[in-house]
């Protein structure tokens, strides 16, 4: 039987029969645009002799790109040329040459994740209306835990590392004194907290984020190789008790964002059980070297941690973003800690579990469902594939360290222990001049010389930096499986090619 057609119901002056949007069009244009990626991004954009990007100053890039919104929507053919100038002019950081960050590649699993949860518009908090992604993301972090050698623990996956970080300063600073959630931080002492001279920044941001102040944040010295000093850290918590300050947490870290360096975690845990702080370990960039029986040994000491720091959407390529926060403690200290019992969604008189809805361990609302990422590569490679990739990354790192050191002109700052490569590239003018200040400053002027021309070109990406006293050198990170021997000898290469004039 058909249905008898309604006649139309007006209210303020809008018709409410029937769906307003063209849902034939909007699958066709669906279709279209998923085509032009598949063409453009994961065949084209992963091609090596494709460009990694299109550079244009940001001037010129405003007249390229039609930027500009308008009163009445545009043509769906116009907005497939908008999708095209999008992926012309954006950076392929799936090429295999593109080296620029802690991060790169394209891995196919986590893609199609990916675009599941687009479609799917999923919103973790609740078993309701999430129940999929929850076990999932409950499945997920049980492994990641096992991998850090607990026996127990819990976790939350977090839009990136510093927020990561920012949840472990705060759940420190929760279990030091708990009353802080009512009472707030007029009733307690001058915290301190300790953290490598390396390590990552969000350090500072958290600790200002949170009231605790950066002047709160003890640096203490690490050692040639960029790892924290033990006998220093000890040193300086009795600074800040003799100054009357409170310790509440020491952060160490596995994988330093330039130098790649891991803190001695053993020593470190003993100075922490010593002293009565929480011990958080920023594993964002070196955490993905669990998964490797044969490096794992880096991390050596991990397991005495009370939280965990780790990016699968680093090393292990799970797409941006994907971080969880590992938590040792299994009493619900992290809801404990950012539980707000919202009535209007964590009712607790629901029929089913109400345990399954974790939302309230977070400080968001809305949650996206990072970790069914993961979960597809995991479920797709299984932990040896996963612990090939890392081995892969640090076996092509080795080999790209012995051909700098074959080559003229390229000089390491220190042999790596990760896949952080640092070196100078030294151009021929500067080969014969003796090693003094006139020399460093003219060769902190090469790399980023050399950067400008290879954008501006499009052959790569590779990141540049000063650190600690030492001029401009290149920082080469190995993350993507797509990378071949042939990519590492091409760099070189090519960062000889456009600098031998300098």
């Amino acid at each position: 039987m058909t249905p008898s057609k309604k006649s139309a119901v007006l209210v303020d002056g809008i018709i409410l029969n029937g769906p307003t949007t063209d849902a034939k069009a909007g699958e066709k244009f669906v279709e279209e645009a998923c085509r032009l990626i598949m063409e453009e991004v994961v065949l084209k954009a992963t091609d090596v002799n494709e460009k990694v990007c299109e550079w244009q100053p940001p001037e010129q890039l405003k007249q390229l790109l039609d930027l500009e919104m308008r009163d009445t929507g545009e043509p769906h053919h116009r907005l497939l040329e908008l999708c095209q100038d999008v992926i012309r002019y954006s950076v392929k950081t799936n090429h295999p040459r593109f080296f620029n960050q802690l991060y790169a590649g394209l891995d196919y699993y986590s893609l199609v994740a990916r675009f599941i949860t687009e479609a799917l518009n999923p919103s973790v908090y609740t078993y309701e209306v999430s129940p999929v992604f929850l076990l999932v993301e409950e499945a997920v972090l049980k492994k990641m835990i096992e991998f850090i050698g607990w026996k127990e623990g819990d976790g939350i996956f977090n839009p990136g590392g510093s927020v990561s970080n920012m949840y472990a300063m705060n759940l420190a600073r929760y279990k030091y004194r708990p009353d802080i959630k009512e009472k707030g931080l007029s009733g307690l002492p001058r915290l301190v907290l300790f953290a490598s001279a390396e390590c990552h920044y969000s350090m500072k941001k958290a600790a200002s984020f949170l009231g605790i102040g950066t002047d709160n944040v003890y640096f203490v010295e690490t050692d040639g190789r960029g790892k924290m000093r033990p006998e220093e850290l000890e040193k300086q918590i009795w600074r800040a008790r003799k100054e009357g300050a409170a310790p509440f947490l020491v952060c160490a870290t596995s994988g330093t964002t330039v130098l790649g360096a891991f803190d001695p975690l053993d020593e470190i845990a003993d100075i922490c059980e010593r002293q009565g702080l929480w011990l958080h370990v920023d594993a964002s960039w070196g955490g993905s070297a669990l998964m490797s029986r044969k490096h794992r040994k880096l991390l050596h000491g991990i397991h005495r941690a009370d939280s965990v720091a780790w990016n699968p959407h680093k090393m292990l390529m799970a797409g941006i973003q994907c971080c969880a926060l590992l938590v040792k403690d299994n009493s619900d200290l992290l809801k404990k800690c950012y539980s707000a019992k919202a009535s209007y969604l964590f009712q607790q008189d629901k029929f089913y579990d109400v345990s399954y809805d974790t939302g309230d361990k977070s400080i968001q609302c809305s949650r996206r469902p990072d970790a069914f990422k993961f979960w597809m590569t995991w479920k797709a490679l299984g932990a040896l594939g996963l612990e090939e990739r890392v081995n892969r990354a640090l076996a092509l790192s080795r080999y790209l360290v012995e051909e700098i050191k074959k080559r003229d002109g390229f000089k390491l700052l220190l042999e790596p222990e990760y896949v952080n490569i640092c070196f100078w590239y030294i151009p021929p003018s500067l080969r014969e001049m003796q090693e003094g200040p006139e020399f460093w400053a003219k060769l902190n002027l090469v790399a980023p010389a050399i950067k400008e021309r290879m954008m501006k070109k499009g052959s790569l990406m590779l990141g540049y930096q000063p650190h600690r006293g030492k001029v401009n050198f290149f920082r080469q990170v190995v993350i993507s499986s797509q990378v071949s021997r042939e990519d590492m000898d091409f760099l070189l290469d090519e960062i000889d090619l456009l600098g031998r004039d300098m």
